[in-house]
């Protein structure tokens, strides 16, 4: 597996790999792989000639108040992890190559996408997103790049600005993968105190409550919401950010559950901000 630190670099390789016709699979991380990014990585080698997977901590979605300090990174670990999961390649640039000095040009994608769910109590954060994944797919320039429906509000913004850019990459959106006992996995996760770590099913737990009410024919989005803020209040230490009901693609929010209805939460378990969602595709008439 090939290491490369270098926009350059990258892109010698890149082109490379153009000339020998060979496909581009591309997942964009910040490190510190789980499962969840190891399946990505493994859809993209059995779809695609070469698969590149990156690693980079991208401090504009932080605000001036979150962890990007203090946010786990481990690139040798990352690298064997990329490695059995099928990676070719693995581009690691630093802070200083991503953003050079006096730098002054952003993409930010408006509207309902943003403006709501993680956008609405973290703002600035996909501004940032969308401005590292768009210097991303310009380096890498992939064939096909794969997102977790985990981050569903991260899929929708990027899918929005490939489109609205006609940038020449597909967007698949992969299924969350979660431990065994329903937690999402997430890199945050290890933040967790073992009490915590126990406390934080209560986002699937409150996941698992709307989709047994939906199955048993309650279409009311806030009473599915109320339900959803009382299992997750049973926590102690849990302070919830959001809970959200809306359309799944354009994220609108809904009164009534239909059809591709994203169901959203967040909530802080601890000091630890944690997300889930599910979406429901088809209710019964």
């Amino acid at each position: 597996m090939k290491i490369i630190r270098t926009i350059r670099s990258m892109k010698q390789y890149r082109n490379a790999v153009r000339k020998r016709g060979k496909s581009i699979g591309f997942v964009p991380t910040m490190g510190y792989l789980h499962d969840g990014h190891a399946s990505l990585i493994k859809a993209s080698s059995k779809e695609n000639d070469i698969t590149v997977a990156s690693i980079f901590v991208n401090p504009a979605q932080f605000g001036p108040s979150e962890d990007f300090d203090r946010y786990p990174r481990d690139l040798a670990r990352d690298k064997k992890v990329a490695r059995r999961a099928g990676a070719d390649t693995v581009f690691a640039p630093s802070v200083k190559e991503m953003y050079t000095d006096g730098m002054s040009s952003s993409v930010n994608v408006e509207g309902k996408l943003t403006q709501g769910l993680c956008g609405k109590s973290r703002p600035g954060h996909f501004k940032g997103v969308a401005t590292v994944v768009a210097k991303l797919l310009n380096i890498v320039s992939p064939d096909v790049s794969y997102f977790g429906q985990k981050d569903a509000q991260q899929a929708a913004v990027i899918k929005k600005m490939v489109k609205d850019l006609n940038m020449d990459t597909a967007i698949k959106v992969m299924p969350i993968v979660r431990e065994k006992d329903g937690l999402a996995m997430s890199s945050r996760n290890m933040y967790l105190s073992p009490r915590e770590r126990k406390e934080a099913l209560g986002l699937s737990s409150a996941l698992e409550r709307a989709r047994g009410l939906i199955a048993g024919g309650e279409r009311s989005a806030p009473a599915v919401k109320k339900k959803m803020r009382a299992v997750l209040s049973k926590g102690r230490n849990t302070r919830v950010d959001y809970i959200e009901i809306c359309d799944a693609e354009n994220l609108a929010p809904a009164k009534r559950i239909s059809d591709n209805t994203l169901i959203a939460v967040a909530a802080f378990v601890g000091k630890t901000r944690l997300i889930d969602n599910l979406v429901i595709r088809r209710v019964s008439s």
